[in-house]
């Protein structure tokens, strides 16, 4: 009886679709907004932002962006440590060429860079598609990290091969180096989330996105029909890589603070943005926050199930994880394939219906 649309009348063309059309859900997207920027910094310790809320706001981003490819467009990419290991050494070489500009254009700035490398690597898809651009975009991902481990001015020579994050001020508080508080690696996290899913959402709503899906239900019907594969998939490529470099730069400049390439964007990264987005749901930006919400929240509950309460050897609830994860892809895939958002949507749907069984 919460969840009604009686009495919930448009007017309007543009009032009919709009993202939320039942004014409950717009209460509760201002109502998790408000949480989020007023009242979690101000709660926020050390562990929460380190171990769940900090990796949950990047692997978002990651997730939006590689959802858009796939989900939307229907390019597979295992690409995606990669391009955000790119996005991680853009923002390094810009913070320390240029200390005086503020981190928040270098992210910006690294997002652009990736976006055209990503575009790059996506020439191949107007040739290949399927398995074939898979191993394109997995050829891409070893690529990268090798150039990033063999060209030492990727790291400025240093002796360790690794990358670390001067520190930066933003309104003259802290949110890269040692000194950074939990609340301004949130924040910073938060607003690159906020307007990035913004922008995904417009864009997948609007002409841009009905061509990418267009794309992806069938390429020859979308041509015939006047979409221009090379624009489509190059600007999926490119908004996609975008999207995926902001939080390579977030991941290692706000997150981490020093990466090692090979460790840190590794084929493993790759595989965990793709869980994200086949549990969350294929095409849909709120299938990403959830794949991404249940993928950082699932070691902790099995560390704090398995390990504390249980007192299951670490080695061993390390390895539940994997099978655990296995799983549940493959429950998704046979039994839902749209995820956790398609089960959101039915659970929407039963309750707009309650008490009433259809």
């Amino acid at each position: 009886m919460l969840y009604r649309e009686a009495g919930d009348f448009k007017t309007s063309y543009a009032a009919d679709s709009q993202t939320f059309p039942i004014k409950f859900d717009r209460w509760r997207y201002w109502a998790v907004l408000a949480i989020a920027w007023l009242v979690i910094p101000f709660v926020i310790n050390d562990y929460w932002a380190n171990a769940i809320i900090v990796p949950f706001l990047i692997y978002s981003i990651a997730a939006i962006g590689l959802n858009i490819l796939t989900g939307y467009c229907g390019q597979v990419s295992l690409g995606t440590g990669g391009f955000m290991a790119v996005g991680a050494y853009a923002v390094y070489k810009l913070m320390t060429a240029f200390p005086d500009v503020s981190i928040l254009i270098h992210v910006v700035l690294a997002g652009f860079i990736t976006a055209a490398v990503g575009a790059a690597f996506g020439l191949p898809s107007l040739r290949i598609k399927g398995f074939y651009l898979a191993v394109a975009t997995l050829a891409a991902q070893f690529f990268l990290v090798w150039l990033f481990n063999k060209v030492p001015w990727f790291y400025n020579y240093s002796a360790s091969g690794q990358i670390s994050a001067p520190e930066r001020f933003v309104g003259g508080i802290a949110v890269t180096g040692a000194e950074t508080a939990p609340a301004a690696q949130y924040l910073i996290c938060l607003l690159f989330v906020t307007i990035c899913a913004l922008i995904a959402r417009n864009l997948t709503r609007g002409s841009v996105g009905r061509k990418w899906m267009a794309i992806r239900d069938m390429d020859i019907a979308a041509e015939i029909i006047g979409v221009n594969p090379l624009t489509a998939k190059l600007s999926a490529f490119a908004v996609s890589s975008f999207f995926i470099g902001i939080a390579g730069a977030l991941f290692f400049a706000v997150y981490l603070g020093a990466v090692e390439v090979g460790e840190a964007f590794g084929i493993s990264k790759s595989f965990l943005v793709l869980f994200m987005c086949i549990i969350g749901g294929l095409g849909s930006i709120f299938g990403s926050f959830a794949g991404a919400a249940f993928l950082v929240l699932l070691p902790v509950a099995l560390k704090v199930l398995g390990v504390d309460l249980l007192g299951w050897p670490s080695a061993t609830v390390a390895h539940l994880q994997l099978v655990a994860v296995g799983a549940l892809i493959m429950f998704f895939l046979i039994k839902e394939p749209h995820g956790l958002a398609q089960l959101w949507r039915v659970a929407k749907e039963k309750l707009r219906m309650w008490p009433f069984p259809y």
